[in-house]
């Protein structure tokens, strides 16, 4: 007995929903054409993940509807074939005051024009940058289905993501008949989680005795990117098989018996390093972000230092050199090794690269101000109408030629408000929001040691790696003057923010009480700007982004 299956690792957009059709008819004809007789979809395949609010829209799921009708339709003349599809189901009970949700999110089994099957998710997660419950109700039920015929055929329990991180709903597909689990799913990316989910369905084929299939989604949407990586387990929990990681694939896999045994026979892509996902998760975010909202180019401020640098090497590898252009503005303050470094590197990228002098501006803005600024001496205020200089000629080019500003302020930054509202801040999207510096330059020399995309090896000048950081916006000014060094303030970060460690723990840790006190109040005071920020690619799993909901207005601190 054999089986062939294909997982459609594809990258959907939210809403494009004859777009989503086409691509999921498509890949199951060719998967047909190859011999598949099952092929998985992701997650709300149909209509995109997650279409947020959009699922709240009456008319949003009558679309769906109609689209898996259109899918089912286009694909009937395929003798044999079962398709599983993602999609929104039913509706909801509201008033201006409650709503009681009769809405789930269903796949479908799809099979010679007609819905044989169907599943609603169990498990709702309402966690991280999950909001499930907001939008579903959970599904109590079990599908088990028959994918290929005669000696060919094989009982499929079907699952939805986070069904199969809870041992009860893999269990009961098992008693109902299953003799092979298929996941379908959408699972945001964070850097390890490709294996942690590897790890976790171990467990699942284990706990069953049975073999398992995970189908992933791959794109970026907004703050979040999904890295593909579908995989295929043996019971025994081994690794049978592993796609490509963020990039669309059909990946096929054989399901084989012998003897009362089942067995998946597919490739094995090798295991990557956490830079490698890292790099592809920010190349694949902007690319995503850019093309799916139809930005026709990017452009930034290129400073000379490692952020704006490492920016650029990610959009060069993203979109291409001739959609990115750098602009290098610089103030009274600007360091002559800036300039050449930014040219230089600009140079090696080969991409458009244009220099505007803040100066004038500037000594336009204190000359209006002098009067109202009479006795009191130069602080912060001049530092932050530089930025806010620069943030406005950005904003003009991005107004007049169409580009999108890619921001270029790190995790570090954001955390203790090192930045300027409408100044580094302003733009479209935030490419390294939630890279920490320490990582900042750690990605820096890695890329400088690969060229995955073969854009130039070591397109980063090495001196902005060694040179200390510096914003550069009076004299002699180095980042380290008003933070704790990036390795401490990084590491309490991490404790504070993403883990949410107490400041007594932290302090416990070994950090000296000044150093977590002084981060842990930067956090808290500077809320308001981060709620002014624009989205980022989110790379933890913990971000400044949907799975940060911290109120402005607060006594509490601990």
């Amino acid at each position: 007995m054999t089986l062939s299956l294909c997982v459609a690792q594809l990258n959907f957009i939210v809403g494009d929903l004859d777009g989503n059709v086409k691509k999921i008819v498509d890949a199951a004809t060719q998967a047909y054409a190859d011999g598949a007789r099952l092929v998985l979809t992701p997650e709300l395949s149909i209509c995109g993940y997650a279409a947020e609010d959009l699922f709240l829209r009456p008319a949003f799921i009558a679309a769906c509807d109609d689209a898996v009708k259109a899918v089912a339709r286009q694909l009937a003349g395929l003798k044999g074939l079962c398709v599983v599809v993602g999609h929104p189901t039913g509706g909801d009970s509201r008033t201006k005051s409650v709503a009681v949700q009769q809405r789930f999110n269903t796949a479908s089994v799809l099979r010679e024009g007609q819905v044989v099957a169907s599943y609603a998710k169990r498990e709702l997660p309402n966690y991280q940058v999950f909001d499930e419950r907001r939008y579903f109700t959970p599904g109590n039920g079990v599908c088990v289905f028959t994918a290929g015929e005669g000696a060919d055929a094989v009982k499929v329990g079907l699952l939805i993501c986070e069904d199969a991180w809870f041992v009860e709903p893999a269990r009961l597909a098992k008693d109902a008949g299953a003799e092979l689990l298929a996941v379908i799913n959408a699972s945001p990316f964070h850097v390890g989680k490709g294996y942690e989910r590897e790890a976790m369905m171990s467990q699942r084929c284990k706990a069953t005795g049975l073999p398992l299939v995970y189908a992933h989604l791959v794109g970026g949407q907004d703050e979040v990117v999904f890295e593909g990586h579908s995989f295929a387990l043996n019971a025994d929990g081994s690794v049978a098989g592993r796609a490509p990681s963020f990039k669309e694939n059909l990946f096929p896999a054989r399901v084989e018996r012998a003897l009362e045994a089942m067995k998946i026979v597919a490739n094995v892509e090798p295991e990557r390093s956490p830079e490698a996902d890292l790099w592809d998760a920010l190349v694949l975010g902007v690319r995503d972000y850019i093309g799916k909202n139809g930005f026709p180019g990017a452009l930034l401020g290129l400073s000379g230092g490692i952020d704006s640098a490492l920016v650029l090497a990610v959009a060069v590898d993203a979109i291409g050199k001739d959609k990115v252009r750098a602009v290098m503005m610089p103030s009274p303050y600007t360091a002559d090794i800036s300039w050449i470094d930014a040219r230089d590197m600009a140079a090696r990228l080969g991409v458009r690269y244009d220099e505007i002098s803040i100066v004038p501006e500037f000594e336009a803005f204190k000359a209006s101000l002098a009067p109202h600024f009479v006795g009191r001496a130069e602080d912060t205020t001049e530092e932050n109408i530089q930025a806010r200089i620069r943030g406005t000629l950005l904003m003009a080019l991005s107004n007049k030629f169409g580009s999108i500003v890619l921001t270029t302020g790190n995790k570090s930054e954001m955390a203790t408000g090192y930045c300027t509202l409408y100044g580094d801040m302003a733009g479209g999207f935030a490419v390294i929001k939630d890279l920490a510096k320490t990582t900042v330059f750690k990605l820096c020399r890695w890329r400088n040691l690969h060229d995955p995309y073969g854009t130039g090896a070591e397109p980063i000048p090495e001196r902005i790696i060694t040179r200390p950081p510096s914003a550069e916006l009076r004299p002699d000014q180095k980042d380290q003057d008003s933070l704790p060094p990036y390795e401490v303030l990084d590491a309490i970060l991490e404790r504070y923010m993403e883990n949410d460690e107490s400041i007594e723990s932290i302090i416990a840790a070994g950090f000296a009480p000044a150093d977590v006190e002084k981060v842990t109040r930067l956090i808290k005071i500077n809320e308001y700007k981060r709620r002014q920020a624009p989205v980022g690619i989110r790379v933890t799993h913990r971000s400044f982004g949907k799975d940060w909901r911290y109120p402005i207005t607060s006594k509490f601190r601990a």
